[in-house]
């Protein structure tokens, strides 16, 4: 495995925003795409982060991610929107979601957007700080209608994808980020762990014959095995519940999903915002916040070098090192990109 190389965070972002302005982005799609994607692995999700990029300007390229135009309004009410997304690029769209709800949030207590026929939305982690900065509580959900690598629990045949649930929680001090997928993994990690010929850290697959696994080979080998769900063979019906709930929240409300041909890679998207001071007020919503925060930490680790952290806390950490150590960028990421910045003319960055 060849050491992660660290660029400036700055540097990156100039060259995701050349590379997808050149496969056709106007210049405020490419900025969020850019920005959504480099926010990813400053967080540490270094497989929906930049690695995402060289997967999205193949889909610009071929016309599987539209480049032009807006979403559509499907139904528009004061607390609850429903577009669809024309197949645009997702972190374009789900930015363009938060503004709008955002803003009927601070008059409606809450707002709802669901998005069908989006593009892939990348981390959904990346999109929380903009939100929690403003005191708001974001839910962000979505699943992929266009494919499916989970079986239900019990069930050899899958029928979900990892389906992603996020929220980000403001307090006092760093904000809660929490980012889980309703499996034991992603597709993302499997795929990388697959071409490199390594193991899961836990039986987080299951063969074709229903056997648990740490090989991810196991879901390209006939016949093919699937991701289990959280909680894998033991409890997998916890995630399997959860994926229900996801793929209710997102396909079921957007009236787009499992029941509709599929269109290519994709996401229907679920997101909320809710604001504190709608309720009991932002400072009483703080202050409960911030001491489930200071009862975590004070937590007594379980192993002696490793102290209790809230959720998000080392992404946060993380992101907050990379203006002066830079941004480790994983080693297979570049060489990704390199034929895109050869066949557009863009230099590539310099490691620092």
């Amino acid at each position: 495995m060849m050491k992660p190389m660290n660029y400036a965070a700055a540097d990156l972002l100039a060259f995701a925003d050349q590379l997808l302005q050149s496969a056709g982005l106007s210049p405020d799609k490419a900025q969020a795409v850019a920005e959504v994607l480099l926010e990813g692995d400053l967080l540490g999700h270094t497989t929906h982060g930049l690695a995402l990029l060289a997967p999205y300007l193949a889909e610009l390229e071929s016309g599987k991610m539209s480049k032009e135009g807006q979403h559509l309004v499907v139904s528009d009410h004061p607390a609850a929107v429903t577009w669809d997304g024309q197949r645009l690029p997702g972190p374009w769209l789900v930015r363009q979601a938060i503004d709008l709800a955002t803003h009927r949030a601070s008059t409606q207590g809450t707002c709802t957007v669901v998005i069908r026929r989006s593009h892939h939305i990348a981390c959904l982690a990346a999109y929380h700080q903009r939100v929690t900065d403003q005191g708001l509580m974001m839910m962000l959900h979505c699943s992929d209608p266009n494919t499916a690598s989970i079986a239900p629990f019990g069930g050899l045949d899958p029928v979900f994808t990892p389906n992603p649930m996020s929220v980000g929680i403001p307090t006092s001090g760093l904000p809660v980020l929490i980012d889980v997928s309703t499996s034991s993994t992603t597709n993302g990690m499997t795929n990388r762990l697959h071409k490199e010929g390594g193991l899961l850290p836990a039986e987080w697959v299951m063969d074709g014959h229903g056997q648990p696994s740490r090989d991810p080979a196991v879901l390209f080998n006939e016949p093919k095995g699937t991701i289990l769900p959280l909680g894998g063979m033991d409890s997998g019906h916890k995630g399997y519940g959860l994926s229900w709930m996801v793929e209710a929240l997102t396909g079921g409300l957007a009236g787009h999903g499992r029941a509709d041909s599929p269109e290519g890679w994709g996401a229907t998207v679920f997101l909320q915002i809710i604001d504190p001071r709608a309720f009991s007020g932002q400072s009483a919503f703080n202050t409960q916040m911030d001491e489930i925060s200071r009862q975590c930490h004070a937590s007594r680790p379980a192993q002696a070098d490793r102290w209790v952290r809230t959720p998000g806390e080392r992404g946060l950490k993380l992101k907050a090192g990379s203006a002066k150590e830079g941004v480790a960028l994983y080693p297979n990421i570049m060489p990704m990109l390199v034929p895109w910045a050869e066949k557009f003319k863009i230099a590539l960055p310099s490691a620092v």
